[in-house]
């Protein structure tokens, strides 16, 4: 091989080489990001499972029927409360 081959090789391997690092790097890179947005998801899903029992918490207040079965609860507890005590 004359020297124009051999350079010519040398700029191929080195940039191989250069792209192979970058593609590991970013390989890393993209499995952290991928561990975070996971992290994200889930925080997100309990948030949203949080929300949907103070919606329901409302929703059964604000009605009627809610109301009474609250009052309901309330009053046998406080029954079952001081039946304890004594």
């Amino acid at each position: 091989m004359n020297t124009a081959e051999w350079i010519l090789v040398m700029f191929l391997s080195t940039a191989l080489l250069v792209f192979l690092i970058l593609a590991i790097v970013l390989t890393i890179k993209l499995i952290r990001v991928t561990e975070e947005v996971k992290k994200i998801v889930i925080k997100g899903q309990d948030i949203a499972d949080k929300a949907d029992d103070i919606v329901d918490n409302v929703r059964d207040m604000s009605s009627v029927g809610g109301l009474v079965k609250t009052l309901v609860n309330k009053y046998t507890k406080s029954k079952d409360n001081k039946k304890g005590q004594k």
